[in-house]
């Protein structure tokens, strides 16, 4: 075996992983403002379809508006792992591109749908979004000078915060003088505009991996993850022990277990197990998790008890309007990217992302914790909102950071994709977590009739939900602490075995 160390002195971003060492110019700025708009439009996709679902819900009369997100997320995590795989033998930005477009016809379906079953097919594809947040990453990591490396995939990931604070204002605006239609509109717009922006500006990565595709192993994963994430998504809604609850969960976990099995016995699997079971890179997918499920239990709780009119009496909330929640976003929004700019900045200058990890999940542990503690001012909750969107953004950054020191450029989207697939179940399933505890014990005993059908909570329920997201975040931080200080390289399966080590 070959090993070719690296020098102790250079951060990661300075191995030469890609092209050589470079600086920015105006071409490289250009590309990366394409990449970081694309990943805007990822992040508020959740709250513009949000904010439309009465509206929806009412036009096509249904109660089915879960759909219209779940639907987004099931496709993206789906299809993740396979798109992760042809990005590394065929080009990651040839594949980036195609899941732009397919972005972008399916708002168009969406936009012009004349039922409801149309909408949600349109929103199915539109989740293609979902895998260009890896595919940006690991292009990013191809085809950058090696010195930008660090900052850009630290600024691509932890930028996706910053639109959240005119979102409500530009989604309010287009839903009350355009209707709902326009929101799907404003994606196809912006999704068009943004493909020509990458392809004009971001070149294609010369990386290639000579590897056949394991069309029996992305079925088995695709509906394993399928029928797991849809069982969790409407399990509280069925009910747990509904026998299409259990049918869908334990035919996913079959299904999981079997993909399990075809990857060892294929020669060439979707996903190379070897590599996912080494100790950088699956503690980095579930440290991930934890961290994406956290921001998403967050993000969930906090507009809901801001939003909650005071007059209700409960100890908390605001009534505050969808627009007027901007005063609380806002902060998260800009500390997300000053948290994940400051990541960059800091591996740019030899500090290795595991304790960045480790101190961002700390951060949105103490976001909650003091969340949970106080929630009744409104000056005290910008402020840990603050504190939270920090540590948001630290761990966001450190992610991609972590599996450019631990993954080969051949195999970076590949395996990108699984951790892509953590991103996506962890969300899922805290929140349910969450709301599963305050729906057995905490709802405030108010008549429907008095809140417009709404369920509200106590005060003490809110404090167990905040609670809950911080014990996830100081397990992500104990995964983050579990990862080794000397990261080895994999070295490519059917290359000469070589280890490249990063410090």
């Amino acid at each position: 075996m070959v090993t070719q160390v690296s020098n102790p002195d250079q951060p990661p971003s300075a191995v030469e992983s890609g092209p050589s060492a470079g600086r920015w110019s105006p071409r490289l700025v250009f590309s990366l403002a394409s990449i970081v708009l694309l990943l805007e439009m990822l992040a508020v996709s959740y709250m513009m379809i949000s904010m439309a679902l009465p509206s929806i819900a009412m036009h096509y009369q249904t109660a089915q508006g879960a759909w219209l997100l779940t639907s987004f997320l099931l496709f993206g995590a789906v299809t993740a792992p396979l798109i992760g795989k042809l990005a590394d033998m065929h080009g990651k930005r040839k594949l980036l591109l195609m899941c732009v477009a397919g972005a972008a016809v399916g708002s168009l379906i969406s936009a012009v749908a004349p039922s409801y079953g149309v909408l949600i097919l349109g929103r199915a594809l539109t989740g293609l979004l979902v895998p260009c947040l890896f595919l940006s990453y690991s292009l990013i990591r191809d085809v950058f000078p090696a010195k930008t490396i660090a900052l850009a995939v630290s600024i691509a990931t932890s930028g996706m915060g910053l639109i959240a604070i005119p979102a409500p204002f530009i989604t309010g605006w287009l839903i009350d003088n355009h209707g709902f239609r326009s929101i799907f509109w404003f994606f196809v717009i912006g999704l068009v505009v943004l493909g020509g922006m990458i392809l004009a500006s971001t070149e294609e990565s010369p990386v290639r991996l000579r590897s056949r595709l394991d069309l029996v192993g992305a079925v088995l994963l695709g509906a394993g993850i399928a029928g797991v994430l849809v069982a969790v998504s409407f399990g509280p809604t069925w009910g747990w022990r509904d026998g299409a609850t259990l049918a869908y969960l334990l035919g996913g976990v079959a299904l999981l277990v079997a993909w399990l099995v075809s990857a060892r016995k294929v020669r060439e699997p979707l996903i190379d197990l070897d590599v996912l079971g080494r100790r950088p890179v699956l503690l980095t997918a579930i440290g991930a998790g934890f961290t994406y499920g956290a921001s998403g239990l967050f993000t969930i709780l906090l507009p809901m008890m801001a939003m909650t009119p005071a007059v209700m009496g409960l100890g908390y909330g605001f009534g505050v309007s969808a627009e007027g929640f901007a005063i609380f976003q806002a902060p998260i929004g800009l500390m997300v990217v000053i948290g994940g700019v400051l990541v960059g900045m800091l591996v740019g200058r030899s500090v290795r992302p595991r304790p960045l990890l480790v101190i961002g999940l700390l951060g949105m542990a103490l976001g909650f914790a003091l969340t949970a503690m106080i929630h009744d001012d409104k000056a005290l909750l910008i402020a840990f909102a603050g504190i939270f969107g920090t540590g948001m953004g630290m761990a966001y950054a450190s992610i991609p950071n972590l599996l450019i020191e631990a993954v080969p450029p051949q195999l970076q989207a590949s395996t990108a994709s699984i951790v892509g697939v953590f991103q996506s179940v962890f969300p899922a399933v805290l929140p349910v977590i969450a709301f599963t505890v305050m729906n057995n014990s905490y709802i405030a005993p108010i008549p429907l009739e008095l809140t417009q059908g709404a369920i509200l909570y106590t005060d003490q329920g809110f404090t167990v939900a905040f609670a809950i997201g911080a014990v996830a975040a100081l397990l992500g931080a104990c995964v983050a602490l579990m990862l080794p200080r000397r990261i080895v390289q994999v070295s490519v399966p059917g290359s000469p075995k070589e280890a490249v080590l990063a410090h």
